[in-house]
């Protein structure tokens, strides 16, 4: 009886733990600002390696922006593939905590676009289709930055 009690009580802490871990994963390291966005609260590092991956996107977007004016397909699908979820994998798995699943998700959607833009490129070859796919794109792009901000860390 005693057993079934300890087994009891490991299995409430464990669920409390779990419960506990997926709310920082869902929740994030976030708090209220004063424009009405929500702060993603960061350290200077972590900062800086977002807004160098903002910054990567920025550039990617325009690369493939240029390569589809000038119809050259397959810049258009080495440029979205370097953006595209291949780019995620030297994400520390401590930033992911702290980040939002709203702008996670903003964020994976973006690279799978870019993804989907590079087999738009690679398939069909059909430059109306991928600038339709690139301007999609950018709508993650405008949402993540209405709702969210990196301010400086203190």
């Amino acid at each position: 009886m005693k057993n079934v009690k300890v087994l009891w009580v490991i299995i409430i802490l464990l669920l409390v733990l779990s419960a506990t871990l997926i709310n920082k994963f869902v929740s994030g390291s976030v708090e209220p600002s004063e424009d009405g966005r929500t702060s993603v609260v960061l350290t200077k590092d972590e900062r800086n390696l977002v807004l160098n991956e903002m910054r990567a996107f920025l550039v990617s977007v325009q690369g493939v922006s240029q390569a589809i004016t000038n119809d050259d397909m397959e810049t258009v699908a080495e440029l979205a593939h370097k953006a595209g979820m291949v780019a995620e994998e030297g994400t520390p798995g401590s930033l992911l905590q702290k980040i939002p699943l709203g702008m996670k998700q903003l964020g994976f959607g973006t690279r799978k676009k870019f993804d989907e833009i590079s087999e738009t490129a690679s398939t069909l070859k059909d430059a109306d289709l991928a600038r339709t796919q690139l301007d999609a794109l950018m709508n993650n792009c405008i949402a993540c930055h209405a709702i969210y901000r990196l301010p400086e860390p203190q």
